[in-house]
C-alpha cells in the first residue's frame, strides 16, 4: 500500500519560503541540503504521519536545465514562470519493482527509477530512487527510500501535526486509479498515513491537521 511521502513547492528563496510558513503555521522548518548532479537544494518540515514538505530552489541554473529528471524539469519550469507554491507530490512505495512489471504489463510510459541523493547537512549522503508514470501528464511520482524512509534523526524537529490530506486535481480519475492500482470511494483514497483526494479540478494543495 502506497503512503503520502512528501509535497514539493517550488521556491525562488527556499529559507525565506519555509520560514514563512513555518511562522504562519507554527511548524519548525530545518535546511535539507543540496542535489550536487540537479542544481537544487531544500528546505524541509518533517511530520508525525512520517511524511514532510519539501521547498525546492534551484542553486545551478545551468544544471537544473539541463536535468533529465521530470520533477528538476517541473521546478525550473515552474520558477522559469515565476510560479512559486506546490507544484507536485510523492508517493512513497517498498517495492518499485512491483510497479515497474505493472507499468510495462498494461503498457504504461514511465520515466525511470532515477536515483537520486543529497548531502545531508551533517555530511551524511541520503539516498533514493524515482520513478515517474505518464511524466507528461503531471501526475504524483513514486519513491523508495535506501532507508525505508526519510524522516530527521533529531526528533525534536518532529511536527506534532499531521500532513493528513492531499487534494489532487485530475481530469481522468480512473486512469489515476489504474496506474497506481487505487481503490478510491467517491474519490477518496485511503493511504497508509493519510487520504488523497482525487477531485474533478486543477487543485493541489494539502492539509495539515
Amino acid at each position: 500500500m502506497l503512503a503520502i511521502d512528501h509535497v514539493v513547492i517550488a521556491a525562488k528563496d527556499p529559507s525565506q519560503a519555509a520560514e514563512d510558513f513555518g511562522q504562519h503555521y507554527q511548524v519548525t522548518t530545518i535546511q535539507g541540503g543540496k542535489h550536487d548532479n540537479w542544481g537544487t537544494y531544500n528546505y524541509l518540515a518533517y511530520f508525525e504521519n512520517e511524511c514532510y514538505i519539501e521547498w525546492i530552489g534551484i542553486f545551478d541554473e545551468v544544471l537544473a536545465e539541463k536535468s533529465a529528471n521530470p520533477l528538476i524539469q517541473q521546478v525550473a519550469s515552474a520558477l522559469r514562470n515565476n510560479h512559486e507554491g506546490v507544484i507536485q507530490f510523492a508517493l512513497r512505495t517498498k517495492n518499485m519493482d512491483h510497479y515497474i512489471e505493472h507499468f510495462d504489463a498494461e503498457q504504461i510510459a514511465y520515466t525511470g527509477p532515477i536515483p537520486g541523493s543529497r548531502h545531508k547537512p551533517d555530511g551524511s549522503t541520503l539516498q533514493w530512487r524515482m520513478l515517474f508514470p505518464e511524466p507528461d501528464i503531471g501526475i504524483p511520482f513514486l519513491i523508495e527510500w535506501s532507508e525505508g524512509k526519510n524522516m530527521p534523526q533529531d526528533e525534536r524537529v518532529l511536527n506534532k501535526q499531521h500532513l493528513r490530506s492531499i487534494f489532487f486535481g485530475v481530469k481522468d480519475r480512473e486512469l489515476v486509479k489504474h496506474i497506481y492500482q487505487l481503490d478510491a470511494v467517491d474519490g477518496n483514497v485511503k493511504l497508509i498515513n493519510g487520504i488523497l483526494h482525487l477531485e474533478n479540478n486543477e487543485k493541489l494543495d494539502f492539509e495539515l491537521r
